[in-house]
């Protein structure tokens, strides 16, 4: 009875908020004691938001914790969020960042999402995605993205770190990496691509294969200088290839 209590206690949304806010105040702190050794494209990100109005973040899932660290609040980004209880408590640490949130998923509301995505967009507000979540293949990206750029003529940034002395999560399927305080760390977002609006559907493969690889180069190599041993990209969890498939399929027909 205790014990049932006691997860019922975890459950709530008062739970959610604390365990997201001490989740939040470690990662800053985590932020303000690494060593950064270098930190690309920042300021260049700021621009291509003043340049184009909104932009569209993404990041692989493993790479989350420290994503958000140096969004400078000038300008609003809403992320793609879960409206399960991991991304409820996702959502209050954005919140602390300064981050809004959209709720959905490829199983929960994803026309709804789609939707609200490309408002948000045509609103001037810019917009995160972790293409290869909640079920991976890990560091693969979705077409959802390249869509999204199509056909709003906004451009795509994707976001990655590395930090020195981190855990690597090796049993999850996305290889979670997470921070340790007191170490180096580099911190580096890709150049802006556009997507054509009349690009054809073997053009849109080329375009996500070339999204895919300059975020998947761009994090290797920063893995490589902090000593992280290499992440190979394709893991899946316990679901198989073919149900992540049909779900990823169901997603582009929503978007």
């Amino acid at each position: 009875m205790k014990i049932k209590w006691l997860k019922d206690l975890i459950k709530t949304e008062t739970a959610e908020r604390i365990v997201g806010s001490l989740a939040f105040y470690y990662l800053k702190f985590v932020g303000l004691t690494t060593r950064w050794q270098s930190v690309t494209g920042v300021k260049e990100t700021y621009q291509a938001i003043k340049d184009n109005g909104s932009i569209i973040v993404i990041g692989w899932h493993g790479r989350t914790l420290i994503m958000p660290y140096f969004w400078n609040k000038t300008s609003k980004l809403n992320a793609l969020v879960s409206p399960h209880r991991d991304g409820r408590m996702i959502m209050y640490i954005l919140e602390k960042f300064g981050i809004g949130h959209v709720n959905g998923s490829s199983d929960k509301n994803p026309k709804e999402a789609a939707l609200s995505l490309m408002q948000n967009l045509k609103d001037g507000n810019s917009i995160a995605i972790i293409p290869d979540g909640p079920r991976g293949p890990s560091m693969e990206l979705g077409m959802s993205p390249i869509f999204y750029a199509q056909k709003s003529g906004k451009p795509i940034l994707g976001i990655t770190y590395s930090i020195s002395g981190s855990i690597v999560v090796e049993k999850s399927w996305d290889s979670m990496l997470i921070p340790l305080p007191f170490h180096k760390g580099m911190y580096a977002i890709t150049e802006p691509i556009f997507i054509p609006a009349d690009a054809t559907a073997e053009e849109l493969e080329q375009y996500r294969q070339q999204v895919e690889k300059n975020l998947n180069n761009l994090t290797w190599k920063l893995d490589k200088a902090m000593g992280i041993p290499h992440i190979p990209q394709g893991k899946l969890p316990r679901k198989s290839r073919k149900q992540i498939a049909e779900e990823q399929e169901k997603e582009n027909r929503c978007s």
